[in-house]
């Protein structure tokens, strides 16, 4: 029993609030109606998250102050809190927050202020806020709570409690924070997270400007008056930013005061006849001839058109003569600006067509010089991509070669893989195959299209090469001990790169930094299958020193999103891969394999938070150009993802359709880690299906193969073990075998751990709590579930937890009503119970019939359903049950479909009519 004597309170007293910061702030002018940007904010008020950043003077406050009218006008709560530098302290915001709060109702606050400052722990703060959701759960109108001025939090502790009540917030809490800056981590992790659900929204400073006829009214507003034309320049001024209209404003008070024939022109032909007779015909005789020599060439400038006539010195004359001719609109474009004669154009296609005719009438000779003269122009101003076309045009080969042999390095720096592909394809195969670095450049763009084939037989005619001076032949053995662990990645091999470590770890002085970057990449995928994340995140940052290719420096971040994954920190893996997307789907085709790479691993992520259908519509959007040019470890994680997804959504024919493209792919490419994924994944599927002997016909397969790599570690080759282990295990514990389960379980447990693999060490632990259960010890059992939930909670996970048995939805439902269970713990066990059959579109079942209707539902819906008939709410239920609101909104939505039923009171009839006794 508790002691009788009050504890006294030792902290120190706490600052008032200032009631003022819970008031937006009020303008001395009336607001300006934006009736349009509030309606967009209006409709986004059913989302979790809004956003609202620009800088100073963007409007950022007032538009947040006329969205509260109108949220209040629709009889939401609004709590509003004007945030301070005192307030990026743990103490201070929670307090802070809490008085907020408290002025729209105080027991929505007074739990959690009784936590609030009290513990220093770790998890103090989310407990606090996980006592405050709840508060707020059992608060029956919608409430939006505004935070102004986020960008004055930094505090880790702070940034962490803001991410937590965004992640947390029941259905009816709804968040708006404006900030001048972009929100650090973690809250950016988990907006960004929101927004790819579709349960936030950001608008920036594209949405806060005023349009035109906006900037107008406000300019009428402070001006009383102002002509059209005026208003119009000024919002082309400020570009309609709402702080410098007002400037404006400010200084305006204070001072007071030709013919054409008429002819549809429609396709190319007409035009051309139309060009030819209406507009050449006027040009003087020189400028025609300066056109016409000018279309040789894709772009120019006045010093090339000076060279091109044979006139060097002449390039300013011929500068002022484009900018005319532009001037004229004589389809010339202006394509770049910069000091003296460097203005760049092009011509009209159609125009070009016209001139290249007439260009095509001018003697061989002077079509050839035409050429020859652009080729060494452009050569001398760096621009060999359009000098080696040049150069082929004129005849001679061999010099275009030289040039894209001096090119090929720079070019793959640069990833811009595709130019240099197109430029290889322009030369003859035997000058390629007689220059050493052509045909580095052809295997380097084998490795980056994931073509094993092509790349061993380039390996091979590299090999072949005859002997060099000791300083290049050491430098070639570098490039190729690269290109090997390449295509040691293409054929998921990671034992191979590590055979080739002494000569990776030499690289020569003067080793080039593409291939440095490329050597970091694949090294750091070897270390990630060997649990070694901080040695690959080392090799990574070693890589992106160099001045090496943007498009390995991409794959580069990809590889670090895969070691924060493996070591279970989904959320911000998830953020490196959307960004890796988004970036690398702004380039050109050549970014394609990064772009695919990406989205298999943001798939992955996605469906690891337990957003399946999200995951499930990214990569059957992708998977089929993923397959062509991607890596197999990328194939095998999105096939993987694509085939659990569809399997959780009761799409169970595509599923096994994912598993049978894996197979068909596993076996095409030679790669046995994809082939035991698929049969592991495939056994598991017959169980739960209840095809014992399919399964045991897959598992003999299976085990065969892992036969092969007895006595693998921490590699590629070690999966195939896993994969072997861990259908074993689902076959121990179909047949009740719990000892034999614990002995695969226990030295794969101590591996994985050893290896750094956190996730597949949480769920380890969940199928060590079944087989525990199984063989009647619960105390065993209950400390492995304990443990898994220590693992789950700080890397994040879902669905590596609620993947291993359908049993582990009951199991953490009990496990968070044990009051001995640290809360936080708790909270997250039930989370993990909430989130089972969340995520994905459960499949229609067919109404069942009214005399088996409660025979499916498990007993803590029979409970719910009980509870039902007594017309208790949603709340109450809870309460009774001690569970979550959303945990009897789970469990009534399983028992809806179960019944086949869309609401209360028709599972209620369905129950009575299944007591209802039958007649003979």
């Amino acid at each position: 029993m508790p002691s009788a004597t009050k504890v006294p309170d030792t902290r120190p007293p706490t600052p008032a609030i200032s009631t003022t910061r819970h008031t937006p702030p009020r303008s001395a002018r009336p607001l300006m109606r934006r009736d349009s940007l509030t309606e967009r904010l209006t409709e986004a008020r059913s989302l979790r998250c809004v956003t609202i950043q620009g800088p100073a003077g963007s409007a950022k406050t007032s538009s947040l102050v006329a969205w509260r009218h109108s949220l209040l006008a629709l009889d939401y709560d609004v709590a509003w809190l004007s945030l301070t530098p005192e307030d990026d302290d743990p103490t201070s915001f929670l307090d802070a927050l809490l008085a907020s709060l408290a002025t729209v109702d105080p027991s929505l606050s007074d739990s959690a202020q009784l936590l609030a400052g009290r513990d220093s722990t770790p998890g103090a703060a989310e407990h606090c806020v996980i006592t405050l959701v709840r508060a707020i759960a059992a608060h029956r109108r919608q409430l939006v709570l505004m935070l102004d001025d986020v960008h004055l939090l930094h505090d880790p502790c702070v940034l962490s409690t803001l991410r937590w009540l965004i992640e947390y917030a029941p259905q009816q809490l709804h968040i708006a924070l404006a900030s001048r800056q972009p929100l650090p981590e973690p809250v950016s992790l988990s907006l960004a997270r929101q927004e790819a659900r579709g349960m936030a929204a950001r608008f920036d400073l594209h949405d806060l400007r005023f349009s035109a006829d906006e900037s107008a009214r406000f300019l009428r507003e402070q001006l009383g008056t102002i002509a059209a034309h005026d208003a119009s320049r000024l919002h082309e001024l400020t570009g309609g930013w709402p702080a410098g209209l007002q400037l404006f404003t400010v200084d305006l008070r204070a001072k007071q005061g030709s013919g054409y024939v008429p002819v549809h022109v429609r396709d190319a032909e007409t035009f051309a006849s139309y060009f030819e007779r209406e507009v050449l015909i006027r040009l003087e005789p020189a400028d025609l001839h300066l056109l016409t020599c000018l279309s040789a060439c894709d772009r120019f400038c006045g010093a090339l058109g000076a060279t091109l006539l044979a006139t060097p010195d002449a390039g300013p004359e011929i500068a002022r003569r484009l900018a005319s001719l532009a001037l004229d609109g004589l389809f010339l474009f202006r394509i770049s600006d910069a000091a003296g004669d460097s203005t760049w154009y092009r011509l009209h296609p159609l125009l070009r067509q016209v001139l290249q005719a007439r260009a095509a009438r001018l003697p061989d000779a002077d079509r050839h010089r035409l050429h020859t003269t652009a080729w060494h122009w452009l050569t001398a101003h760096g621009l060999v991509e359009e000098a080696v076309g040049h150069a082929v045009c004129a005849g001679s080969a061999d010099a275009a070669a030289d040039m894209v042999e001096q090119a090929v390095m720079e070019r793959l720096k640069r990833g811009e893989l595709s130019r240099l592909a197109a430029l290889l394809r322009r030369l003859p195969a035997a000058t390629i195959a007689g220059r050493f670095r052509l045909e580095l450049a052809m295997a380097y763009l084998h490795m980056y299209a994931g073509e094993g084939d092509a790349l061993e037989a380039s390996l091979m005619r590299l090999d072949a090469w005859p002997d060099a001076p000791d300083a290049s032949r050491q430098r070639r053995r570098y490039v190729l001990a690269v290109l090997r662990g390449g295509l040691a990645l293409v054929r998921d091999d990671t034992d191979a790169v590590a055979a080739l470590l002494p000569e990776l770890h030499r690289p020569p002085p003067w080793a080039d930094d593409f291939a440095f970057t490329a050597r970091a990449n694949i090294l750091s995928w070897m270390h990630i299958y060997r649990g070694e994340y901080g040695e690959a995140r080392q090799v990574i940052e070693d890589g992106a020193q160099c001045d090496g290719a943007p498009r390995g420096i991409l794959l580069g971040r990809c590889m670090g999103g895969m070691t924060r994954a493996a070591e279970g920190d989904v959320l911000l893996a998830e953020r490196i891969f959307r960004d890796v997307l988004a970036e690398s789907e702004q380039q050109d085709r050549t970014y394609a394999g990064v772009a695919c790479m990406a989205a298999a691993l943001l798939g992955e992520a996605q469906y690891e938070l337990n957003d399946v259908d999200a995951a499930a519509q990214l990569l059957a959007a992708r998977v089929d150009m993923l397959e062509r040019i991607s890596i197999p470890d990328t194939v095998l994680r999105a096939l993987q993802t694509l085939s659990r997804a569809e399997w959780l959504g009761g799409r169970r024919t595509e599923a096994l359709a994912c598993l049978d493209r894996l197979e068909r792919y596993a076996q095409r490419r030679k790669t046995d880690r994809l082939l035991a994924t698929a049969q592991g994944l495939r056994v598991r599927c017959h169980l739960e299906a209840g095809e014992t002997d399919a399964a045991a016909s897959v598992m003999r397969g299976l085990d065969a193969l892992a036969a092969k790599y007895r006595g693998a570690t921490l590699s590629t080759a070690w999966e195939v073990r896993v994969c072997a282990d861990l259908a074993a295990t689902a076959m121990h514990l179909h047949h009740n075998d719990f000892d034999a389960a614990l002995a695969r379980l226990a030295p794969l447990q101590g591996l994985s751990r050893a290896g750094g693999r956190w996730c597949r060490v949480a769920a380890l632990h969940v199928l060590m709590a079944i087989a525990e259960t199984g063989r009647g010890d619960a105390g065993a059992a209950r400390a492995h579930l304990v443990e898994a939930l220590r693992l789950g909670h700080r890397l994040g996970l879902v669905r590596s937890l609620l993947d291993v048995s359908p049993q582990v939805e009951a199991m953490m439902a009990d496990l968070s009503r044990d009051p001995s269970l640290d809360p936080v713990l708790g909270f997250y066990a039930q989370r993990l119970a909430n989130h089972a059959g969340q995520g994905t579109t459960p499949p229609a079942h067919p109404a069942p019939s009214r005399h088996t209707a409660t025979a499916t539902l498990s007993e803590r819906e029979n409970e719910v359903l009980m509870l039902l008939t007594q017309a208790m709410p949603n709340k109450k239920i809870a309460r009774v049950l001690n569970v979550s609101v959303d945990t009897v909104k789970y469990h009534l939505r399983n028992v809806y479909a179960k019944l086949g039923v869309g609401n209360r009171d028709e599972a209620v009839t369905r129950l009575r009519e299944a007591q209802t006794p039958r007649l003979s």
